[in-house]
C-alpha cells in the first residue's frame, strides 16, 4: 500500500467522524426544539382545558 493510499484512509477517517459528529450536534438541536414545540403546544392545551373547565 502506498503513502497516499494511507494518508487518503486517514483522511476519510477524519472527514467521517467530523461529519459524525456534525450530524449528533443537529439531532441534539432539533430534539430540543421538538421538545420546545411540545411543551408550547402543551401549555397552550392546558390552558385552554383549564378555561373550559372554570367558566
Amino acid at each position: 500500500m502506498s503513502s497516499s493510499d494511507q494518508e487518503n484512509k486517514d483522511r476519510n477517517r477524519e472527514i467521517a467522524a467530523n461529519e459524525a459528529q456534525r450530524e449528533a450536534v443537529s439531532s441534539v438541536r432539533v430534539s430540543t426544539w421538538a421538545i420546545a414545540v411540545t411543551v408550547i403546544a402543551g401549555v397552550i392545551v392546558f390552558g385552554i382545558v383549564w378555561m373550559w373547565l372554570n367558566r
